[in-house]
């Protein structure tokens, strides 16, 4: 799912409270980015677990969502980032090199 505006990501931090959410906060101008999303691309569609909801914010053409994003989970914003958000709350997150695809099935299921 791409987040596109304040009401999607208000509505799937709602529901979070049932189903945990993985976010991707990813620039499209920046080759760290390019290659985190390739990571986090790479883990949804091999190792993806049904009972988590995926979505993506590009944050340079959705920056309101992103601040909200920030703001509502009280995490510092960075891009790339990878969010797990239960219970709307931020479990945790990661950045920049940090998002694989071998990391994130790991911090994946230790989580659930």
């Amino acid at each position: 799912m791409e987040l596109e505006s304040p009401r999607q990501w208000l509505n799937l931090l709602e529901s979070s409270s049932e189903t945990p959410v993985l976010v991707f906060k990813h620039s499209t101008s920046c080759p760290i980015s390019a290659e985190a999303y390739e990571q986090w691309l790479s883990y949804v569609s091999r190792d993806g677990n049904p009972d988590i909801e995926y979505a993506i914010v590009h944050v340079i053409e959705a920056r309101p969502v992103s601040s909200l994003i920030a703001e509502s989970l009280n995490v510092k914003h960075e891009s790339p980032q990878v969010l797990f958000v239960k219970g709307r709350r931020a479990e945790w997150h990661d950045s920049h090199w940090r998002i694989t695809a071998s990391a994130l099935r790991e911090r994946l299921n230790d989580t659930l």
